[in-house]
């Protein structure tokens, strides 16, 4: 199977002024977070939507970030689905299943919203959507537990079908494999040692690639969360809800704000850490300087997070939860680099 992905992040250039990373000695008063080396998680904060009929991909090319004119059985996407503004209402992954029906992952908390808003749309296209979560078992699969792919098929968002099983590389975490696999819920769970649910999305964490949910609706557009730099937007396809801003957003350098990754020190790990908190900088600690897109507490116990926010505020000053005199937090290095061009 030969991959290839849409402006795959993998071997582009880092940007000149990257986020600040965590010295060392400063996130090893326990050790860094280590994530298991394998394991196997049903991740039932996943839903499923299924897209069927014969303008099924046509219509959902004209609704989200990607393009998915050329989409197949062994290619998956990372999308978007936005508000006229340019605001991200969902994420997606999305696959194609061998008998033609598409198939979109995306946090469960949304899904009821998002398919009643989808559904809006499709007019006169031959296209059905429905809610196909009852039908498939969500799982992660990490390190030494994730299943062979075929030769070549090692690049995020490369898929595959075997049987009634689905299966789709994600981004690494620590270096470390991490597929997600639909099968039928019928099906038994693939084999591998139990993987603790939190251990899986301290994985999500740590890959840089976040998935929306509902704390966090319409706050983002989707450069806000690096999406143009891991192969979720393409400034190529057709209009959809949002291009303008989104595109504008990215030729006239009106960026101001990117995702990083974050983690509270060790000391302060029992404090909560959730989508949707305010973080504010000692540049200006009046006004927040971003958001807590997703959080993770690791078995190790300190809180990791995805965070969106100013990078004036990530290149300088000290950054704290939930207000001014909240918990501090420190940036990780993102695993992927940044794309300076399109």
């Amino acid at each position: 199977m030969q991959a290839t992905t849409p402006s795959s992040p993998v071997s582009s250039p880092p940007l000149a002024s990257s986020a600040p990373s965590v010295d060392a000695s400063s996130s090893s008063e326990s050790g860094a977070v280590q994530l298991p080396a394998s394991g196997v998680a049903r991740l039932a904060h996943l839903g499923v939507i299924e897209a069927s009929g014969d303008d099924a991909i046509r219509f959902l090319n004209g609704q989200l970030s990607n393009d998915l004119n050329q989409l197949s059985p062994t290619q998956a996407r990372l999308a978007a689905f936005c508000s006229a503004k340019g605001r991200m209402q969902a994420s997606f992954v999305v696959l194609q299943r061998d008998k033609g029906d598409v198939l979109l992952v995306c946090s469960a908390d949304l899904l009821a919203p998002t398919l009643k808003r989808m559904s809006m749309f499709v007019m006169r296209a031959k296209a059905k959507l429905r809610d196909a979560s009852a039908d498939f078992a969500v799982y992660g699969l990490l390190g030494q537990s994730t299943s062979t792919l075929d030769a070549g098929a090692t690049a995020p968002w490369s898929a595959t079908n075997v049987a009634d099983a689905s299966v789709v590389q994600l981004y690494p975490a620590q270096g470390l494999a991490r597929q997600l696999l639909l099968s039928p819920t019928s099906a038994p769970a693939p084999a591998g040692p139990s993987l603790a649910l939190a251990d899986w999305q301290s994985s999500e964490v740590l890959s840089g690639v976040a998935t929306v949910s509902a704390a966090v609706v319409e706050a983002f557009v989707p450069q806000m969360l690096n999406f143009e730099s891991v192969g979720g937007v393409s400034f190529k396809k057709g209009c959809y809800p949002g291009q303008e801003v989104v595109a504008r957003s990215q030729f006239r350098g009106t960026l101001k704000r990117r995702a990083y990754i974050a983690q509270l020190p060790f000391s302060d790990s029992g404090a909560p850490v959730a989508a949707g908190q305010a973080l504010f900088s000692s540049l200006d600690p009046d006004q927040p300087c971003g958001l807590v897109v997703q959080a993770a507490r690791s078995a190790q116990g300190p809180w990791l997070a995805i965070v969106s926010m100013q990078t004036s505020a990530a290149e300088a000053g000290e950054l704290r939860l939930g207000g001014p005199n909240g918990a501090p937090l420190a940036l990780l290095p993102l695993p992927y680099a940044l794309l300076e061009d399109i």
